[in-house]
């Protein structure tokens, strides 16, 4: 598993076999990928493609839709985003069942169950999908990238993770990593 920082936005990587098995329409949209990165926050600023300060404040101050944000990557997160802050978790096939079950519930569903396609995502081959909940000021990608360390059993606070910086100064430290734990070496 990866935690990638963005500068202001994190999001989590892992091998697309995990994501693919839970939602198997990912696997026909991100056919032959070896990971997908993930990431979830606010529909409008998400999608923009060049800063705006009223979407910014807007999706900051009100409740908004949220997006989950699925990019697929040929290579590892550390060779795809190699301008980016990259830090490799090891995870247990249980670990990695709890992160896929949290993922899985980050996405939207219709009334059909299916998971809902919105535009076509930022950079490299990704799909932007409709998300579950509503992006604020005290729900944010970072807080939703803590979740998902908390799903991996790492003793970490989301509610005081609102930034990219407080996600990967958490990761470096080493903090209650009790089950995943930070690595530079290989995961065996």
């Amino acid at each position: 598993v990866f935690v990638i920082s963005h500068g202001w936005h994190t999001g989590i990587a892992l091998p697309a076999q995990w994501l693919t098995a839970k939602i198997p329409v990912l696997k026909k949209r991100f056919e032959g990928a070896r990971y997908l990165e993930v990431g979830w926050g606010d529909e409008a600023f998400y999608q923009s493609e060049e800063f705006a300060f009223n979407i910014a404040a807007r999706a900051a101050l009100w409740p908004t839709d949220a997006v989950v944000h699925v990019v697929e990557l040929p290579v590892s997160p550390e060779s795809y985003f190699v301008e980016s802050e990259v830090v490799m978790l090891c995870a247990s096939a249980a670990q990695l069942h709890a992160l896929t079950a949290f993922i899985e519930r980050s996405f939207a569903r219709d009334a059909g169950d299916n998971i809902i396609s919105r535009q076509r995502g930022i950079y490299g081959n990704s799909q932007f999908y409709a998300g579950a909940g509503d992006f604020h000021l005290f729900n944010t990608c970072n807080k939703w990238t803590a979740n998902g360390l908390q799903s991996l059993g790492m003793d970490i606070n989301p509610a005081f993770k609102f930034t990219a910086d407080s996600i990967m100064a958490y990761l470096a430290a080493g903090e209650g990593a009790s089950k995943a734990k930070p690595t530079q070496a290989s995961c065996q």
